[in-house]
């Protein structure tokens, strides 16, 4: 399979759709599904509580890719203009200097205990008891332990006067929350009974630091536009480390490529969110998630480490019909290569901003992208809104007010 596909924005839905079966898995059937059998009223009513319709996001694909000298096509769930456009541009300036290297952790969650008032020797109990609580939680999911996954460590420590117990579990394949706290609650038990006190929270961590991929990459100077854009990128990128302003700005623009993604495959957005976010905290500061530097040949080296909370298994990515063929077409088999994909995504959509921000500035290719939308909001109907887009581009004056005027001319 080949990630690249020349031309694809400038076919026909159908015409792409026919090109992504022809460089995938994909069977006729579950390309069609992508426009046709989406989410039904009765799929929504079993999913959320008091359901009255359905909302619908675009489906696109993202390009390019090349991943540890494996080819990908990526889905991408967002309605924001630009983004999947980027990220395919950034994933082919880096496949020029040999694609993205990715590697992950072992899945590992983190369960919380919270203990008010337990005895004073509290640690030490814990620690001698250890080994016997982890042989007991092994017996409570003994279909994670069969997968390769189960409790790995337990842990302890005091927040304030709060005492609270760490469950470290290996989740597979799975995001892991239902499992995660299922120990927790099943522990609880035997933690009052051996330490006392009270016990409040028993509940996941969505700070997954044990569950983290990294992605990294080399982009020849010439791809970006030369050795004085690798300088102005590498200054963009030392603004957001050093200041909060331009960092959460520059990590939202990250998260548009990581979230459109995990909304594709019917993953936890919040949860991956609070996480990245939080990790470009960790060390008292917040900070870019990413690092670029210059290489001894002058040419752009960068880096992206993020937890990855997501699974394959279990919630909508066994429910959602796109979420299921977005999976398919992705070829992902396990959830730790899932996380590899998105630090590469992250990490492509991250370079394309800062690019862009380091040359012509953000709002030209952005606006273009977004001429369509224009259209439509100045009135356009669709056999309209192709012609009235391209007018917009020409005239470099995109806004509605110059749209209604095209389209008056237009009619």
């Amino acid at each position: 399979m080949d990630s690249r596909i020349s031309g694809f924005y400038k076919l026909d839905l159908k015409s792409r759709q026919e090109k992504i079966k022809a460089a995938s898995d994909l069977s006729k059937e579950d390309v069609e599904a992508f426009s046709e059998e989406g989410l039904t009223f009765d799929m929504a009513d079993n999913m959320v509580e008091n359901v009255i319709g359905l909302f619908q996001l675009p489906v696109g694909v993202a390009l390019n890719f090349i991943i540890n000298d494996v080819d990908y096509l990526i889905p991408m769930v967002t309605e924001e203009p630009s983004v999947i456009a980027a990220a395919s541009n950034a994933a082919k300036m880096i496949r020029s200097g040999g694609g993205f290297n990715a590697s992950a952790t072992e899945p590992i969650m983190v369960g919380q205990i919270q203990v008010l008032n337990a005895k004073k020797n509290a640690l030490d109990i814990i620690n001698s008891k250890k080994t016997g609580y982890m042989e007991f939680l092994r017996s409570v999911d003994p279909t994670l332990v069969k997968f390769g996954g189960g409790v790995r460590d337990i842990t302890a420590r005091y927040v304030k006067d709060m005492f609270i117990i760490h469950v470290h579990v290996n989740v597979a394949d799975a995001m892991g929350a239902n499992a995660v706290n299922t120990m927790c609650e099943k522990l609880s038990p035997k933690i009052t009974e051996d330490i006392g006190g009270e016990i409040i929270l028993k509940i996941l961590s969505n700070f997954a630091v044990e569950r983290t991929a990294t992605a990294k990459a080399v982009v020849p100077k010439e791809a970006v536009g030369g050795e004085k854009i690798v300088e102005r990128i590498i200054k963009a990128f030392e603004l957001a480390r050093d200041d909060i302003y331009r960092a959460v700005t520059h990590n939202k623009g990250v998260m548009n490529g990581v979230t459109a993604v995990v909304l594709a495959t019917g993953n936890d957005t919040r949860a991956v969110e609070a996480g990245c976010h939080a990790y470009a905290a960790k060390d008292g500061v917040y900070t870019s998630l990413t690092k670029w530097q210059k290489n001894v040949n002058g040419d752009l080296e960068g880096e992206i480490t993020i937890p990855v909370a997501v699974g394959l298994i279990g919630g909508a990515t066994r429910t959602h019909p796109i979420a299921k063929k977005s999976i398919k077409l992705l070829n992902v088999k396990s959830a730790k290569e899932l996380g590899m994909v998105l630090a590469c995504v992250g990490l492509a959509q991250n370079l394309a901003a800062i690019r862009a921000l380091a040359s012509e500035g953000i709002q030209q290719g952005h606006m273009r992208l977004h001429a369509k939308n224009i259209a439509i909001i100045a009135g356009a109907k669709p056999g309209e809104i192709e012609t009235v887009a391209i007018a917009l581009v020409k005239s470099s004056e995109i806004n509605v007010d110059n749209a209604k005027k095209i389209l008056e001319e237009l009619r």
